[in-house]
């Protein structure tokens, strides 16, 4: 994948967080597991117990 385009393969939320839109899952191919907002793969590769939104720690953008 080539670089990554604000407003296309992520956006930055209202608390400063970096959200990868559905392009760019698609464009990965797979599940990372990650339990991301916008996944398109159902959430395949979460663990069971993880497998929920509220679960899902974000990663700010300076980390």
């Amino acid at each position: 994948m080539e670089s990554l385009i604000e407003g296309v393969h992520y956006y930055i939320n209202e608390d400063g967080y970096v959200v990868l839109t559905e392009k760019y899952h698609l464009e990965r191919g797979y599940c990372c597991g990650n339990a991301c907002k916008h996944c398109p793969f159902d959430h395949i590769s979460v663990p069971e117990s993880d497998n929920s939104e509220e679960q899902s720690s974000p990663v700010k953008k300076d980390s």
